[in-house]
């Protein structure tokens, strides 16, 4: 089986505005044949699909999409989208409740987001084949919208120097434990952290690794508007941060925030053996193969791989980085 994750998929501003006269497959430009070749995709959905609703004061940024564009997570047959993040209530909860049976109308699982703390907690299981593969998504950003037993919002969980004293964290632990039991593959989707940086935080770094104790064979973190690197622990990628793969922002010539990656997991009877990385590129509104460009967003990766202790191999043929996954 294989499964692929993309970053923050943000279709608003700009984005919106050019989908007005674009085909839904428009902003994935020229990825969706590597798309293609995974048995499920994922992604972070950072805006809130909707027509209605009004701009929540205190927040500078608001990200919202015309609810048809849900057409655009379907031209590339998204599985399952991750709703645990900082934008998902920017236009209010009328406009939060116009997404959520957008999703539901196109087949699109979701996670971390909903009409109480139950609905936000509950993971999503598609099947593939014979499979179960879970997600279980968690933001550590937006405090105010946590979700509570009749409170619309996110899950929350804080991470951060107390959050091994924190009963959230306990509770996210023992969700992974029990969501486990019942999914032969589980992802845990964590939105957590700045915006900015590539260093791995020593937080998210004693997380991730709780998570795969607790069963989690795949920790896909994302906010963060860069990559970061992957480590390997007991065989089980921990993808820090997938960065950007569709949105309109402005391009720092430094921290490259309109460079990413296409993560490509392969497993064998639920166990990862292989994570390919594809490099891409954000150009007017579009994510592309990063093609000449490739090399050096790889190369980048590498380094930041290497201070996390994952070696990893570069095909010039393919334009692809491969990262054995050892247990």
């Amino acid at each position: 089986m294989q499964l692929a994750f993309v970053g923050d998929v943000m279709l608003g501003r700009l984005v919106n505005r050019q989908l007005k006269s674009v085909p839904p497959g428009f902003p994935w430009g020229d990825t969706l044949p590597v798309l293609a070749r995974a048995d499920i995709r994922f992604a972070n959905l950072e805006c809130v699909l909707a027509d209605g609703g009004a701009p929540q004061p205190g927040k500078v940024f608001h990200f919202r999409s015309d609810v048809r564009n849900v057409a655009v997570l379907s031209a590339a047959a998204i599985d399952a989208v991750a709703l645990a993040n900082n934008h998902v209530l920017d236009y209010g909860l009328d406009a939060f409740r116009e997404t959520l049976p957008a999703l539901d109308r196109c087949g699109i699982l979701h996670a971390g987001a909903g009409p109480d703390l139950e609905a936000a907690l509950r993971p999503a299981i598609r099947r593939v084949g014979p499979a179960a593969v879970g997600l279980i998504a968690f933001t550590d950003n937006q405090p105010d919208w946590e979700a509570g037993p009749q409170r619309p919002g996110v899950y929350y969980v804080p991470v951060g120097e107390r959050q091994r004293d924190d009963a959230r964290v306990r509770d996210l632990l023992a969700l992974v434990r029990r969501t486990r039991a019942r999914a032969d593959l589980l992802v845990v989707s964590a939105h957590w952290g700045g915006n900015w940086g590539a260093e791995v935080p020593s937080a998210h770094r004693e997380l991730g690794r709780a998570l795969v104790d607790a069963g989690a064979d795949v920790v896909f973190g994302h906010s963060a508007h860069v990559f970061r690197g992957v480590e390997l622990y007991r065989g089980r990628p921990l993808i820090y941060s997938a960065g950007d793969f569709i949105d309109d922002y402005a391009v720092d010539p430094a921290e490259r925030n309109d460079q990413s990656f296409i993560f490509r997991l392969e497993t064998s009877g639920g166990v990862p053996v292989r994570l390919q990385l594809h490099p891409t590129e954000i150009t007017g509104f579009q994510a592309r193969l990063a093609g000449k460009g490739s090399r050096q967003i790889a190369a980048r990766m590498q380094e930041l791989c290497v201070q996390l202790g994952t070696r990893s191999n570069w095909s010039e043929d393919s334009n692809v980085l491969e990262i054995p996954v050892d247990i």
